[in-house]
């Protein structure tokens, strides 16, 4: 019954997320046709090679970059400005804005077909789909033009079936630890290409890793970026070496490099001579096809970049907006079609070069609507979904008030206008059941309930309806970490209850601010944020002082545990060989797997970068799998931590009698779901970087502080209840405020492990910890536990707020106490989720929507899936076989 109930609140909870992100982040229309009229008179160059260098910033090239000038990236790769000083009349060098989002396959989504990804296109880097729209690559195919390829295995993905089977040279492009293969891979296969094959092939693709797996690894500030741009320079020396007169080249980085993401890619460009002016990525896409005689594609809203080809792209644009406008999203454009069709007008109106002026105008104008017109949502969706998740609070908030009852299911058959049925059922059956799960629990809303409303929840709600609010959550969420338990401290009636109370409320204070010295910063907090995580803004290596604790931290966590569980006299039992034996060599292991890492990163052993690697991925999928496999297996076996201890008294009468003594019976349930959740913590280790595991022993320190906290609290309460009341109650009171202080940990860990609500936080590099390349599914879960294990670990734990310090006593009722508290954590994060969302919907039309409010919902909406998960599987598998096994020893069910 208790695991039923927590799986309908994941399906509902889930069942809101996916509505509301249905609405919330859309996919644009891509229309089938294609273009056909090819202007091949004006054809400048026969053939072209388009050189991409992933992650390439602009000041990697400038002749005066940003003061003080880096030795590692700057005046390094000097050919392009060479090559434009040298010839003003053939090269070309500018700077080219790429709309977001900036991963690699978006933007070659937009330099090939001169359209736009969405923001919901982006979660296909890992494994995105095939284009099907018009793009220059299918124009190059239909025109009968061969294309080869060497580099970034991206473009085989997005173009399948394009490139000759014979020229095709791809690498694999998530091996972030991989600096040399891909680039090795470009050189070996493209430069034989153009010296003894020239006319083998009409578009030659090339596309460099090194320089972006280099600022993923160690950052721009480091010796082996300079390495990756000597080579490319090298490199572009051969290849312009190689060319032809008919040859065009394109060299261009797909996105910058930058902590902040504040440079943009830059372009070199033969055939003009205005320097550094800037431009659409996406212009590139009409201008590159004029020069090679092909049809623009029908999808792009690029411009033709006048200072290499004086023709205009405004007529095939106008074309798509025509095609677009009778489709059957056609009445999307209905806001904005008056405008074009007057800019429209104006070009047909005015002659000489006031035209150019106003094709110009006409161009950006369609681009600017199409943005906008691609931002649209689907507010009934949005509704549907803020609908379910505000009344699976009102149901988690019965629930958790009063547990009784059994699940309905009524589905109601009734079709929406513009909704998919599927879309239909779920919302349906989301809201029906929601309501049978209140008319069963009947809660009662009194002006009690109503005062014990958690104010930091509230607020930390309310904080998501600013943008800055929300870019500073994580020193907001700081402010709240305090434990109002500490005025109990001061008034307990016993002076022993009075230090616990006030020197764990100490402790968990101090942790909680260390742990606040880890950080990454967002772009909007730039110049008010040092980041600590890492070495610097500018570099992925750890910082020094994280070098050097690591290690001490990893030894003294499993002795902190231990020394707290002494308290109950629990260290005994399971804890007493599972601590030493399996959950102190772990934690160990996973320090040392990044620290072999950084002596490969730094070059420390230069001649055994495989081994190293090999050695890593041994060691991480060793970790791995001894805990969760022979770790969960042990723990299954026997998980109790209970010994009995024999010693001789004597009585008066001087008769001897033996004592038994059972150690472990006052923390009989709590010690052992802790080596339950010691289990799950050692391998959010393993996943989590240097500056990271320091954070997760301060985190595990804060919170069994913070469990003796409310013990001791507790104990006030019944010893007040003894003096005052004749019938003292024995039952255990959770309050609702009692979780924040669990909850807000959770928030503040995934802050200090160095995350953020964007996409630029996302630590790939844990792509690759239980294996070297990408692979599914290890890539992909060791990314979540990475990203989202502060989430899971503050989940797992929520159990032991009512299981900890409780012995096995007549009617102990760890179960229904444990639903409680897993309700009670799901009820806080379902509160941020619908805030966030509700948010989001309110300010859709907002500057910073797709850079502030929709990632940070994302980030709550995976937040709240992930702790669903967790108190599932703390309350139904840990905290059912700890019951059952207590129930079983002293012989009375749990």
């Amino acid at each position: 019954m208790i695991s039923r109930i927590l799986i309908w609140v994941l399906c509902v909870h889930l069942a809101g997320i996916y509505l509301f992100t249905k609405g919330f982040l859309l996919t644009r229309l891509a229309l089938p046709d294609r273009s056909a009229d090819a202007c091949t008179s004006l054809t400048t160059h026969k053939r072209a090679v388009l050189l991409v260098i992933d992650a390439f910033r602009f000041d990697f090239i400038a002749e005066h970059p940003p003061v003080p000038a880096s030795p590692f990236h700057h005046h390094i790769l000097t050919l392009p400005r060479e090559l434009t000083a040298a010839h003003p009349d053939i090269s070309f060098i500018f700077n080219a804005y790429s709309d977001p989002p900036t991963t690699t396959l978006q933007r070659l989504k937009g330099i090939t077909t001169g359209s736009l990804p969405t923001f919901v296109d982006a979660g296909e880097n890992f494994g995105g789909s095939s284009i099907h729209e018009d793009s220059i690559i299918h124009q190059l195919n239909a025109a009968g033009r061969k294309i080869a390829l060497a580099g970034d295995d991206t473009w085989l993905t997005l173009f399948p079936d394009a490139f000759q089977r014979n020229m095709t040279f791809a690498f694999d492009s998530f091996n972030v630890e991989d600096l040399h293969t891909v680039d090795q891979g470009v050189i070996d296969n493209l430069l034989p290409l153009m010296r003894y094959h020239q006319n083998s092939w009409h578009f030659a693709i090339s596309h460099g890793l090194g320089v972006d797996h280099a600022g993923h690894r160690v950052g721009p500030d480091h010796p082996v970026l300079r390495e990756k741009l000597e080579q490319m320079n090298t490199l572009l020396q051969d290849v312009v070496a190689a060319m032809n007169d008919d040859t065009l080249l394109v060299m261009l980085g797909d996105h910058g490099m930058d902590k902040m993401e504040a440079i943009l890619p830059m372009i070199t460009f033969p055939d003009a001579s205005v320097p550094h002016r800037h431009v659409q990525q996406i212009d590139l896409v009409p201008t590159i096809s004029l020069l090679l005689g092909l049809p623009i594609p029908f999808n792009n809203l690029g411009t033709v970049i006048r200072e290499l080809f004086n023709r205009d792209s405004d007529a095939q644009i106008r074309r798509y907006l025509d095609a677009y406008r009778s489709s059957s999203s056609g009445k999307e454009l209905d806001a904005a079609w008056n405008d074009l069709s007057v800019a429209w007008g104006d070009i047909n109106a005015i002659h000489g070069h006031h035209r150019f002026i106003a094709l110009d105008n006409f161009t950006r104008l369609a681009l600017s609507a199409c943005r906008v017109l691609w931002a649209q949502l689907n507010v009934f969706l949005m509704g549907a979904g803020m609908a379910v998740i505000g009344l699976s609070i009102v149901t988690g908030w019965a629930l958790y008030s009063k547990i009784r009852g059994y699940l309905t299911h009524v589905m109601l058959h009734e079709y929406l206008d513009g909704v998919a049925m599927h879309q239909t059922v779920l919302f349906a059956a989301a809201i029906s059941s929601s309501f049978a799960m209140v008319a069963t629990t009947r809660p009662m809303i009194t002006l009690k309930s109503i005062k014990s409303l958690p104010i930091f929840l509230i607020l930390h709600t309310l904080c998501f309806a600013s943008n800055s609010f929300t870019v500073w959550e994580d020193r907001i969420v700081l402010f709240f970490l305090v434990v109002p338990s500490v005025i109990t401290g001061f008034t307990a009636p016993t002076s022993r209850l009075r230090y616990r109370i006030l020197g764990f409320s100490a402790l968990f204070d101090i942790c909680a601010r260390l742990m606040a010295m880890s950080a990454v910063c967002r772009e909007e907090q730039h110049s008010y944020c040092t980041v600590t995580f890492y070495a610097s803004e500018s570099s992925s290596a750890p910082p020094l002082t994280s070098l050097f604790l690591a290690f001490p931290v990893a030894i003294v966590a499993p002795r902190v545990v231990r020394r707290i569980l002494k308290i109950s006299k629990s260290d005994s039992g399971l804890a007493a060989t599972f601590l030493p034996l399996l959950f102190a060599p772990s934690l160990i292991a996973g320090t040392m797997f990044w620290m072999l890492g950084w002596l490969d990163s730094a070059q420390v052993l230069e001649d055994m970068g495989d081994v190293l690697r090999v050695t890593r991925t041994v060691l991480a999928r060793t970790t791995a799998a001894v805990m969760l496999i022979g770790g969960l297996s042990v723990w299954w076996t026997s998980p109790v931590c209970l010994a009995i201890s024999k010693s001789q008294s004597s009585e008066v009468s001087a008769q001897e009698r033996t004592e038994v003594t059972l150690l472990g019976f006052a923390n009989a349930f709590g010690s052992p779901y802790l080596m339950f959740w010691l289990i799950f913590f050692s391998v959010v280790w393993l996943m989590t970087q240097f500056s990271g595991q320091i954070v997760l022993g301060l985190s595990a320190v804060a919170l069994l502080s913070f469990l003796e906290i409310i013990d001791s609290v507790r104990d006030v309460h019944s010893l007040n209840n003894a003096f005052t009341s004749p019938t003292p109650s024995s039952t255990l009171d959770l309050s609702f405020s009692d979780i924040v202080p669990l909850a807000l940990p959770a928030t503040h860990t995934y802050h200090s492990t160095g995350h953020q609500s964007t996409s630029s936080s996302t630590q790939w590099e844990s792509a690759f910890i239980l294996d070297k390349t990408l692979s599914f599914p290890f890539s992909h879960v060791s990314v979540a536990l990475n990203t989202f294990g502060p989430f899971l670990l503050g989940a797992l734990v929520v159990p032991l707020i009512v299981l900890w310090n409780l012995p096995p006593l007549p009617r102990p009722r760890p179960r229904p106490n444990a639903l409680r508290a897993a309700l009670a954590l799901s009820l806080y994060f379902a509160v941020l989720a619908f805030g966030a969302a509700a948010c989001g919907a309110v300010l859709r039309r907002h500057l910073m929507v797709w850079k502030i409010f929709a990632p940070r919902y994302l980030s709550a909406g995976s937040g709240l899936l992930v702790v669903d998960v967790g108190v599932l599987v703390g309350v139904g598998v840990g905290v059912g076989r700890v019951a059952g096994e207590i129930g079983r020893v002293f012989g009375r069910g749990a």
